[in-house]
């Protein structure tokens, strides 16, 4: 399988993902309460549990569902933006940016850390759910603070290159 190939299979993927946690995301904002990311970054037990109460029951199933499911979208982003980061960095190296080459070693690390993070905010939003303490939330927090940090790093570094890409493109017409 080419990169393309995976590119392309790991983004509909993701976006097909996507397309069910939006639908999920609605479901709690249809319980009387916040989204998913206000609870992943909610950051303390009482607004943790402020949220959860707004959610009642039928809500906390809809956040237990989403969050499983969760596992299999950052797989799926997180391949997609590795490969995303790699096609870059070979578009930089092949084009001769020499600026844009070094920082690929650690782009290329970087969404696969997200996903990472990602894993194990899950882990301490379910326990969360599952009342499991103060402590769940507040790490949540972090790790998914970090979560979104890595994953803009690398958006803005694909971006980037692809910007690059285009002006070049668009200076040789």
């Amino acid at each position: 399988m080419t990169r393309r190939v995976a590119l392309w299979l790991t983004g509909l993927a993701a976006l097909g993902l996507l397309a069910v946690l939006v639908g999920l995301d609605t479901r709690l904002h249809d319980a009387g309460g916040p989204g998913i990311v206000p609870f992943e970054l909610a950051g303390s037990a009482a607004r943790a549990d402020a949220i959860l109460a707004e959610w009642g029951p039928d809500g906390r199933d809809t956040a237990r569902l989403s969050l499983r499911l969760d596992f299999a979208f950052l797989i799926a982003y997180g391949a997609f933006y590795a490969l995303a980061a790699a096609a870059a960095r070979d578009l930089a190296r092949a084009r001769g940016w020499s600026r844009l080459v070094p920082p690929a070693a650690l782009v290329l690390a970087v969404p696969l850390g997200a996903a990472l993070l990602d894993a194990v905010e899950n882990v301490f939003l379910l326990l969360t759910i599952g009342d499991a303490g103060p402590w769940a939330p507040r790490l949540a927090a972090v790790f998914a603070g970090g979560k979104f940090v890595l994953t803009a790093a690398t958006a803005a570094y694909v971006l980037i290159v692809l910007a690059r890409g285009a002006a070049g493109a668009v200076r040789s017409r």
